[in-house]
């Protein structure tokens, strides 16, 4: 493996929308600079670095940045922010301004110091007592938000309280300016016991937005996935999984753009167990639009669901031009055909692993994968067949991205972030960056690193 070289990539809703809605005024977030950052006093900022506007910088979700200069020395904290709410959504970077979404309804823009550029207020986030279970409090804007280039937007989903609802908002990331607002909750399922978790994905002209439920997995609620015009202009779409409950697309990585411009979702244990009917639950599902056109699932989807093994906890992972990496929380990972995936049992190759959890990136045909018991790199043969290069030798367990010549991972127990070498998986260096969700994961944008943290966003230097 060459250690050095990093190579990047119906159903309609009569709502409202609003338009032209100011950022509102709001006191900055707190930064506090660590001792080692102060010795930079008097120093250039850090030039501004390439976009990462979405979930692993892009729409294949492959979590590299090829601009990152090469990693020296100690990773260093130059900024933490107190942005007075937990931060579960991966911020994006688009032309100097990094936006941070906040489980208070708060979006953020920042420049590369940390310094605030303008605050937008959303609206009121729900509470826990309104809902029928869960674990996020408030629950405000969980999904990673996406920009769109052609727009010149940035979109993400809010959680509204008084009932919990759902809006789908479009603002500016110049300024935070709200160009449109609507709501995303459609019949058929209970809207307060849905969950937007989800990175936000684009194609054919519309930003897709995944549901699952909460954790708890109570009420009325199915897998969906909701596409809206870019404009805002027309109703919302969506496909829902065909099962009498659950089956949830919530994988933070959220739907995996392919080359032919269809979207892979993971879906969780579905209603149905040994004995009943097959109903999608427990698969990799090939969405053009809102039609289904292709799906794998494992031979063991019945007892996997009867368990709670399924393969919704990971985000599937394009590997080349041929081949689809899955894992979830069985341990067992599978490798799926690009284009074909194989229906029930008909995958390319199997092989026990890992329980995984989020993200993972992608080099050439190395999948880094984000492992309960610690991050794994795993080559990919050109039959298809999987060949475990190492496992990390710290417990570093978040989703993985990849940039400087190094992997970055979170510890998120330790609130760590580890420099990685991508060749034997030995950590190389480690910088407290403060408690983080399990799921989070960084942006990566010209030297540094932004971490999501559960009190607002943590600026990390690596050269």
């Amino acid at each position: 493996m060459r250690a050095a070289v990093i190579v990047v990539a119906s159903m309609t809703l009569a709502a409202c929308a609003s338009t032209g809605v100011a950022p509102t005024a709001s006191t900055p977030p707190t930064i506090s600079s660590p001792s080692s950052a102060s010795a930079r006093a008097g120093t250039a900022p850090p030039a501004a670095g390439d976009d990462w506007p979405t979930y692993h910088g892009d729409l294949r979700r492959t979590g590299v940045s090829a601009s990152m200069p090469l990693t020296a020395g100690v990773p260093t904290v130059v900024a933490a922010l107190d942005l007075g709410a937990a931060v579960y959504a991966s911020p994006l970077v688009v032309d100097g301004t990094t936006v941070v979404a906040s489980e208070r309804n708060d979006v953020v823009g920042l420049d590369n110091t940390g310094r605030q550029l303008w605050r937008t207020s959303l609206g009121a986030p729900a509470s826990r007592s309104e809902l029928p279970c869960g674990n996020i409090d408030p629950l405000g804007i969980t999904g990673t938000p996406v920009y769109d280039a052609t727009t010149k937007l940035v979109y993400l989903v809010a959680e509204h309280g008084g009932p919990p609802s759902h809006e789908i908002v479009a603002l500016s990331p110049l300024d935070g300016t709200v160009a449109w607002r609507t709501s995303v909750d459609l019949p058929g399922v209970d809207a307060k016991a849905m969950q937007q978790r989800g990175a936000l994905s684009l194609a054919g002209g519309k930003v897709w937005v995944p549901f699952g439920g909460l954790a708890g997995d109570c009420g009325d609620y199915k897998g969906r996935l909701v596409g809206v015009p870019l404009t805002g202009a027309h109703a919302p779409v969506a496909y829902t999984v065909p099962t009498q409950r659950e089956a949830g697309i919530w994988t933070p990585a959220g739907p995996t753009l392919t080359d032919d411009g269809h979207l892979l979702v993971a879906v969780g244990n579905g209603a149905s167990g040994p004995g009943d009917p097959y109903d999608t639950s427990d698969s990799v599902l090939e969405l053009d639009g809102t039609t289904l056109v292709d799906s794998f699932s494992p031979s063991s989807w019945a007892s996997d669901n009867a368990a709670d093994l399924d393969l919704g906890s990971q985000g599937p992972a394009l590997v080349g031009d041929r081949w689809v990496f899955i894992a979830g929380k069985s341990g067992t990972a599978y490798v799926l055909h690009q284009g074909h995936l194989g229906g029930i049992g008909g995958e390319v190759s199997q092989a026990a692993l890992c329980t995984s959890f989020g993200g993972t990136a992608v080099v050439d045909n190395v999948v880094y994968v984000p492992c309960t018991d610690g991050l794994r790199a795993i080559r990919i043969s050109s039959t298809g067949a999987m060949d475990v290069l190492w496992q990390s030798d710290a417990a570093v367990t978040g989703s993985p991205v990849v940039g400087g010549g190094r992997v970055w991972s979170l510890d998120p127990g330790a609130g760590v972030l580890h420099t990685i070498d991508p060749a034997t998986g030995r950590s190389l260096g480690q910088v407290t960056v403060g408690v983080t969700s399990r799921f989070a994961t960084p942006a990566i944008s010209g030297t540094q690193l932004y971490v999501p943290t559960m009190t607002g966003l943590t600026i990390v230097r690596t050269s």
